[in-house]
């Protein structure tokens, strides 16, 4: 066990050189050292008038009250008045600068924007950087006629949120002059000159300009969370340094590594700006936890019921894991009820809840009630939340991972790295003193755990960068300025995949089908689907279809219901797969008016099928706006699943006689979900959307197909067998009879044919 402090206050600076003179950076370092040494005199000459105004006029009235034989103690008391009277303004002076936010004493410092291309920010939690530098750009003037300033976050929860805040304090409405842009939503207008967006809406962009030209200042905040979209923009933020001269980058971090950044942003010089934090206990247990969420819950309670007022924070893995946890909290705070404990009001979070449900854990709980969050690795540096006193972290989080050997992705649960065990631990020293429960020993904290996370460019498949980067001009990848290059292996299978999808040619340059797919914000295979749709007049269907999988849990379980939820459930069930059952789900919804009554009578979450409802209205915007015409194919199934085939041909699996499925690919053992519609139904050829590894590698949104399509959509990949000659497997089931030199030819066979 052991207690974090305060971080000390200091500044400090590169190495010389770089692409920026040394004086500039002198004069910005001098205007911001004069705002801590102002604050330091500030406080000195406040005592010294005090003492000083009370010993004068301490003197001056007992001289006059002496001659007047008046008593010494109304001397004393009418010079403390006279010298408090002097003190307080002085005093209030002082306070108001201790309280500001400790980026507001860099704000009359604007040199180093006007004469720098590039600064990095190295930032202590809670200095304000995201929701004060944008502010303190704009009020400077640096803003150019009809550009605006531009602030990525790696989430569009963090987007939303943080634009919300920015424009309360602005003084006007979200979508006005501060406005935000997350993935099949815009909220901004003409007006807009502060702009929030997700890193992927950025890199959108930059496909359409590469030079961003309607930028003046882009500010990549979070940068430590190193996501594919930021470490691409890293290197055409870069390039765009070097062809404008009018343009400014900001990188900001909570935890990174800041010499790195420095010399691969030109050598530039780091200013680190403090942190208004408060002590931190760890606590660790003594054994590892065999079930974590079990453990995590019972921390809770224990907290609730023990530990004084403040709210609690747990990190959980994902949305599947929070509900059922929120689930559990609730039932258990009801078998509580007896004992009268104090209200507790649990709040799930996660990417996927809808905007209203987010912001309600900023609310503060009312009086007499604790609150308790329950959040994945969003709420480590993305969001922040006032009250929180303790912190719950498992060590765990789910993430993407990509084998290159295999060629397949999976959502794997992984340990956490030491860098965001120490993000979520700060989560609890916002508001005062707080406490961290770790779920796991120290020593597997100090070895186990690695220093910071693996890029997340390094561990995940980039067939979707690869395609936005040959769409932007850039062939040669691995010669790109990738600050931590990706492995080769992975560059290759994207750019075979992509070759595969018809996306490249065979000199790897950018086809027609390719520069279409890539105008989609969205995995190329999903894109492809929608393109071949139009070919085979499904598009409506394949459009809906896209839009309910961007969404997550359709379908809600109460525990108290499990049976009629299974039931009702089953119910959209449909022979051709979960494709098509989530196309049959939103069209019941579309039948009875989009009610919410209907949705909650067949346990049906209404909030992601409105979010369903929201991409899809987004999805028939870009179809129109590249004059793709949408086309229904009412029950004909069979166009939808060959187009949902003509995308993820390299998800084919088939049955495995002995138990499961085999990949086509490279032979990989899967599983279909028990949650899936063909979980009991064991069709022999099927094609998957999403693999997910638990405790076995599980199948999720499979869609049942036809062998002989394969070939027709993926000539380069498959080809028909040779029906003359038998494959291994055939060869070694085939029956070798045994020789009887006294029976007639062909006598052993079974059947009627003889030869």
């Amino acid at each position: 066990m052991y207690v974090y402090g305060p971080p000390s206050l200091f500044l400090s600076c590169g190495s010389e050189g770089g692409c920026v003179s040394l004086p500039t950076y002198v004069s910005t370092l001098e205007s911001i050292t004069f705002f801590f040494f102002l604050r330091s005199s500030l406080v000195f000459i406040s005592l010294t008038t005090f003492f000083l105004s009370f010993s004068g006029s301490y003197l001056f009235l007992f001289s006059c009250f002496s001659s007047l034989s008046l008593s010494l103690s109304l001397s004393l008391y009418l010079s403390l008045f006279i010298s408090l009277l002097l003190f307080l303004p002085s005093l209030l002076i002082v306070f108001l600068l201790l309280s500001f936010l400790p980026l507001s004493f860099f704000h009359s410092s604007r040199i180093y924007l006007s004469l720098s291309p590039f600064f990095f920010f190295s930032s202590c939690r809670f200095a304000g950087k995201t929701t004060q530098m944008t502010q303190y750009i704009a009020e400077a003037g640096l803003i150019g006629s009809g550009q605006m300033i531009g602030c990525t976050q790696p989430r569009r929860v963090a987007a939303i949120s943080v634009a919300k805040r920015v424009a309360e304090e602005y003084g006007c409405r979200v979508g006005q002059e501060v406005g935000y842009n997350i993935r099949f939503e815009d909220c901004t207008s003409p007006d807009t000159i502060i702009k929030y967006m997700t890193d992927g809406m950025l890199l959108r962009e930059a496909l359409m300009d590469s030079s961003l030209k309607r930028y003046s200042v882009v500010m990549l905040d979070e940068a430590h969370e190193r996501t594919i979209s930021t470490d691409v923009l890293f290197g055409l933020l870069k390039a765009c340094c070097r062809q404008r001269s009018d343009f400014k980058l900001i990188v900001t971090s909570a935890t990174l590594d800041a010499e790195k950044f420095s010399n691969y942003f030109f050598n530039s010089h780091i200013f680190t700006i403090p942190g208004r934090t408060f002590p931190v206990e760890i606590l660790y247990t003594k054994e590892p936890e065999a079930d974590y969420v079990e453990a995590a819950l019972i921390t809770v309670l224990q907290i609730h019921l023990c530990e004084p007022p403040g709210d609690i924070l747990l990190f959980l893995t994902g949305q599947e894991e929070i509900d059922t946890a929120c689930q559990t909290l609730h039932e258990r705070m009801q078998k509580l009820e007896s004992t009268n404990p104090p209200p507790l009001i649990i709040l799930p979070v996660y990417s996927a809840l809808p905007s209203e449900m987010q912001t309600m854990i900023f609310d503060p709980p009312p009086p007499g009630c604790r609150k308790c969050v329950v959040a994945t690795n969003i709420a480590e540096a993305s969001l922040t939340i006032d009250g929180i006193y303790f912190v719950v972290d498992p060590g765990f989080a789910k993430m993407k991972m990509y084998n290159p050997k295999t060629g397949m992705d999976s959502l794997v649960v992984a340990p956490i790295s030491q860098a965001n065990a120490r993000q979520r631990a700060g989560r609890a020293g916002r508001t005062g003193p707080g406490k961290c429960y770790r779920l796991y020993t120290e020593q597997a904290y100090r070895c186990e755990m690695l220093p910071t996370a693996v890029p997340e460019i390094q561990r995940t498949n980039l067939e979707n960068t690869v395609l936005l980067l040959k769409a932007m001009g850039v062939n040669d990848m691995l010669n790109f300025d990738f600050m931590d290059p990706p492995p080769v292996q992975t560059l290759i299978n994207a750019l075979e995949s992509l070759y595969e999808l018809g996306a490249l040619d065979d000199e790897g340059l950018l086809t027609r089908l390719g520069r279409k797919m890539a105008e989609f914000p969205m995995e190329p295979q999903l894109s492809k689907m929608l393109l071949t749709s139009v070919d085979l007049k499904c598009s409506d269907e394949i459009i809906t279809i896209v839009s309910m999988l961007s969404v997550q849990n359709v379908f809600y379980r109460p525990k108290d219901k499990q049976a009629m939820s299974d039931q009702k459930k089953s119910c959209f069930h449909q022979p051709e797969g979960d494709h098509v059952t989530y196309l049959e789900i939103y069209r019941a919804w579309q039948r009875n008016r989009f009610s919410n009554s209907w949705c909650y009578e067949n346990f049906v979450q209404s909030r992601a099928l409105r979010r369903a409802q929201d991409v899809r209205k987004q999805l028939i915007t870009i179809m129109d706006r590249y004059k793709l015409d949408v086309i229904s194919a009412g029950k004909d199934y069979n166009r939808i699943r060959r187009c949902i085939c003509a995308g993820y041909f390299r998800h084919a699996c088939r049955v495995d006689p002995q138990e499961g499925y085999r990949t086509l690919v490279d032979h990989t053992q899967v599983f279909l979900h028990p949650s899936s519609a063909l979980y009991n139904r064991h069709p022999e050829w099927i094609i998957y959307h999403e693999l997910v590894l638990t405790t076995r590698e599980y199948l999720r949104d499979c869609c049942t197909i036809e062998p002989q399509w394969l070939v027709e959509v993926a000539p380069k990949l498959f080809k028909l067998a040779d029906q003359q000659r038998l494959s291994r497997r055939k060869m070694r089931e085939r029956i070798e009879p045994l020789y009887d030199r006294f029976a007639e030819p062909n006598a052993w066979r079974l059947s009627k044919r003889r030869g």
